[in-house]
């Protein structure tokens, strides 16, 4: 009998971001934020308008959201401790450093508004904090890193396991953190949803 092993796996992490949290954060108050941000970001909805993102993201606008709303300060110290449970599951060896989280940013998408396909060069860690997420909200569309090599490999059947499928669909729920390595490519399909999309993703690199 033929013995079929499993290599170089890709690892997603996905949590309740409270379980770890030792202060609970109130998800309420963050889309509060949320929305006070975007109301009041001027540079980032120029910056939105100019580079056609549908919505609102404060990327390339605001760096220090923590310091600006508790919340955010409250939401890093949670988002800690899981990308060191993450860091823990994937034998990373830190050599006694910690990885920090040096970018957190808010994504607002309307009806219609996708994120295309993208990775985040230079850290380590990503993840997303999901704040909204309506009914017909676009899930979390993440790609096989394999991909640009496997040149005439079949099609895979639709019955063939998730974790062997070149693309994998996560629909996440408002209360969730998920991490993944920073080289792994992803996007937001389109928001099908009246409602607007909210969330709050974030980059880990070296301390």
């Amino acid at each position: 009998m033929a013995d079929i092993t499993s290599l170089f796996v890709t690892r997603l992490y996905r949590a309740a971001l409270n379980e770890l949290a030792k202060k609970k954060l109130d998800y309420d108050e963050l889309r509060a934020s949320c929305d006070a941000i975007a109301e009041d970001d001027e540079a980032g909805q120029a910056w939105c308008e100019e580079h056609g993102y549908p919505g609102y993201t404060s990327y390339s606008s605001l760096n220090d959201l923590p310091w600006r709303f508790p919340v955010f300060a409250d939401l890093v110290k949670a988002l800690d401790k899981h990308v060191a449970a993450f860091c823990d599951d994937l034998g990373f060896d830190l050599q006694g450093r910690k990885l920090k989280c040096d970018s957190l940013w808010i994504n607002i998408l309307p009806e219609g508004g996708t994120h295309s396909s993208h990775i985040h060069p230079h850290s380590v860690i990503s993840g997303t904090t999901y704040v909204a997420m309506p009914d017909g909200a676009g899930a979390l569309k993440l790609e096989d890193p394999r991909l640009p090599m496997m040149m005439t490999a079949p099609v895979l059947r639709k019955t063939a396991p998730p974790e062997m499928q070149r693309f994998v669909y996560v629909a996440p729920r408002v209360g969730d953190v998920l991490l993944w390595e920073s080289w792994l490519r992803h996007e937001v399909p389109m928001n099908m949803s009246e409602e607007e999309r909210i969330s709050v993703s974030f980059n880990y690199g070296w301390a």
